[in-house]
C-alpha cells in the first residue's frame, strides 16, 4: 500500500512539475500578439508598407483588436514622426476594408479611457516616466533638456502625458512598441538603450529582448538586427 502511495505521489509530482515548467517556459517567451506589435511597429517606423502589410494581417489573424494596432500606429508618430504614422494608418484602413471584403469581422476592441486626473499634464507626465525608468527626477535639468528646455516640456507633456497615459495599450506593450519603432528607423542608438533600460524595468526579461532581436531580423533585416544586437549586449552586460 505504501508503496502505491509513493508511486502517485510521484506521478503527480513529475505532472505538477512538467507543467509548471511549461507555464514558466511560455511565459519567458514573447507571445504571437507581442511579436505582432514588434513587427507592425518596425517596419511602420522604417515605412515599408507592402510588409507592413502582411505584418497587419498577422496581428489580426493573433487576435490583436483593431483599436490596439491603431494605437499601436498612433504611438508611432511619436518617435518616427506624423508622416511615417500617417502612412501606417491609411495601410491598416486598407487591410480592415479588404478584410471586410472577404467577410473577416475583425474585433474593434475598447476605446482608450478618458483621462480624470486634474493635475497638470507635466505632473503627470513626469510621474510616468518615473514610474518607467524607477528613478526619481530630483536637480536641475541637464543635456538636451537644459540645452533646449521646451523639448523637455513637450516630453513630459505629450509623450507621457498624451500618449503613455492612454489605456489601449500597457506600459510594457508601449515599450516594446518603442523599441521596434527606434529599431527600424535606425541610428538611434542612444534611444534604444535607455528605453531597454526601461523595458526590462517594465517587466520584459533579457529572454523577451533576445527574442525581440530575432523577431526584428525576421521582419526588418539581418542588418537592422545586429545593430540592435549590439545595443542590447551593452545594456545587459552593465546589469551583471
Amino acid at each position: 500500500m505504501l508503496k502505491k502511495i509513493k508511486s502517485i505521489l510521484f506521478v503527480v509530482t513529475v505532472i505538477f512539475t512538467t507543467d509548471a515548467n511549461a507555464q514558466m517556459s511560455e511565459s519567458q517567451n514573447l507571445n504571437a500578439q507581442q511579436q505582432a506589435y514588434i513587427g507592425i511597429a518596425a517596419l511602420a517606423g522604417k515605412g515599408e508598407l507592402s510588409k507592413l502589410k502582411t505584418q497587419l494581417n498577422k496581428g489580426l489573424d493573433a487576435g490583436l483588436t483593431v483599436n490596439q494596432i491603431r494605437e499601436v500606429l498612433i504611438h508611432v508618430y511619436a518617435y518616427a514622426g506624423f508622416p511615417r504614422s500617417l502612412r501606417g494608418l491609411q495601410t491598416f484602413m486598407a487591410v480592415v476594408d479588404e478584410r471586410k471584403a472577404k467577410g473577416i469581422e475583425d474585433i474593434s476592441g475598447t476605446e482608450a479611457s478618458p483621462i480624470a486626473d486634474q493635475q497638470p499634464k507635466y505632473d503627470r507626465g513626469k510621474a510616468i516616466l518615473e514610474e518607467l525608468s524607477g528613478i526619481t527626477e530630483s536637480g536641475p535639468k541637464t543635456g538636451y533638456a537644459a540645452f533646449a528646455p521646451p523639448i523637455e516640456i513637450f516630453l513630459k507633456e505629450h509623450l507621457f502625458a498624451d500618449i503613455f497615459e492612454r489605456d489601449v495599450l500597457t506600459y510594457k506593450e508601449r515599450e516594446l512598441i518603442t523599441v521596434s519603432v527606434l529599431s527600424g528607423i535606425g541610428g538611434v542608438e542612444p534611444m534604444l538603450r535607455s528605453h531597454f533600460n526601461l523595458c526590462l524595468n517594465v517587466g520584459l526579461t533579457p529572454d523577451q529582448l533576445q527574442q525581440f532581436v530575432g523577431v526584428i531580423k525576421s521582419t526588418v533585416g539581418s542588418k537592422e538586427a545586429k545593430a540592435v544586437q549590439h545595443v542590447l549586449n551593452e545594456v545587459l552586460n552593465s546589469k551583471k
